[in-house]
């Protein structure tokens, strides 16, 4: 997807509307937890600022649903990010609306405001034309870096384009379309898809997506176990989509007429039940027993898996390879991890899909060693698919 991008805009003295995503966590005092999503703006916000733009920010916070609540105002963020550029930030008390509008245009070059939660009006998530033109009424030009909202068609992500000439993606959707779509249209070979979750159902767009990409498609988590039932093994009380069980033979059946390695695995780490302190051991999947779960993948299926990762020069994870937030169940998903990093330190490059994947690369204190991580699960998610998503359709080509 060839997009404008931030480089190719004139910037001096004009009024920079720009989508970010500062949908951050936030703790019972309301201080922010993790400020990784202001962190991968900043690229963007420098730039601008640094040209000489006048600067309005606009994000949405949690799930307000459409009415004002002080729980989800975006002020601790206007507070953080005046700390991360140390320079003041301008808190708007509402996104639209006169006083808002006030505020806009008396910016000066290289100051910065933040527009309240977008959220706090339904128009936004309905994508309402005149809510759409309100915003676009503050800028003179649009910049999109919300990968995370790409995937929706939402008034200040899609609405909005139609009411402002110049529209263009930021630095981090142009990452995102960059190792994104690279990885999908011209991967260096072997190209190795890692799928985990919980779930077939979540993940079938994406496998038939990368079916006509990869070479080898290693998979984990609890979808296995719809494949071992197919299969006509004993999965116990595992997790399995009794529904999808003729899915997962044709999917096997695709991978095989399509000459793709699909490895599943050999062993799994079985429990009695999920439970952090419940005893666990290794057992091969011909073996599991009636009773018990499959929580991870085994160790000889964590090395097999480690192999094919260190063969590879493009490699795509997306999905954790067992139940990662307990220790006892985590070992699967840092081999993985652990194999990813030490494939990129080999020159091969390394993408994260958002999500849970995310979270445990950097649980594994592995996130600086990876070449991507992305910064949207749904939105990288319905990318794999071959979706295309709206917020970044509509910017100027």
């Amino acid at each position: 997807m060839q997009k404008k991008t931030l480089s190719d805009i004139t910037i001096q003295g004009k009024r920079i509307l720009m989508r970010v995503d500062f949908n951050v966590p936030l703790n019972d005092e309301r201080e922010i937890t993790d400020d990784k999503r202001i962190v991968e703006a900043l690229p963007s916000i420098r730039k601008i600022l640094d040209n000489g733009g006048r600067l309005i920010l606009m994000s949405h916070l949690g799930r307000p649903k459409g009415k004002v609540n002080p729980l989800f105002s975006l002020a601790p963020v206007a507070a953080k990010l005046s700390e991360l550029i140390d320079t003041p930030v301008t808190m708007a008390e509402e996104c639209i609306g006169t006083e808002v509008m006030q505020t806009a245009l008396a910016l000066q070059d290289g100051e910065v405001m933040l527009l309240e939660n977008l959220r706090f009006h339904p128009e936004e998530e309905a994508n309402d034309p005149e809510f759409a033109k309100e915003l676009a009424a503050l800028g003179e030009i649009y910049v999109n870096d919300a990968f995370g909202t790409a995937h929706r068609a939402h008034a200040s992500t899609e609405g909005i384009t139609h009411f402002m000439p110049t529209a263009v993606a930021g630095y981090l959707i142009e990452k995102e379309l960059m190792y994104l779509g690279k990885a999908l249209e011209k991967p260096e070979r072997p190209f190795v898809a890692i799928l985990g979750g919980s779930k077939i159902s979540g993940k079938i767009d994406v496998l038939e997506n990368l079916f006509k990409k990869v070479d080898t498609v290693l998979i984990g988590g609890a979808m296995v176990f719809t494949f071992f039932k197919a299969m006509g093994l004993e999965t116990g009380s595992s997790l399995v989509e009794d529904n999808k069980l003729e899915l997962a033979l044709s999917l096997l059946e695709q991978a095989k007429n399509r000459n793709i390695k699909l490895m599943l695995p050999q062993d799994v780490i079985a429990a009695p039940e999920l439970a952090a302190d419940a005893p666990f051991h290794a057992v091969s999947v011909k073996e599991l027993a009636p009773g018990e779960m499959g929580l991870d993948i085994g160790p000889l299926t964590a090395e097999a898996y480690r192999q094919e990762i260190l063969g590879a020069r493009t490699i795509l994870w997306n999905g954790p390879m067992g139940v990662f937030e307990m220790d006892n169940f985590a070992a699967g998903t840092i081999t993985v991890a652990e194999a990813m990093a030490a494939a990129t330190a080999k020159g091969a490059t390394t993408i994260i899909g958002g999500g849970d994947s995310a979270a445990a690369v950097a649980k594994a204190g592995l996130a600086a060693k990876m070449t991507h991580i992305s910064t949207g699960g749904g939105a990288s998610l319905e990318f794999l698919e071959g979706k295309e998503l709206p917020g970044i359709a509509a910017l100027n080509d």
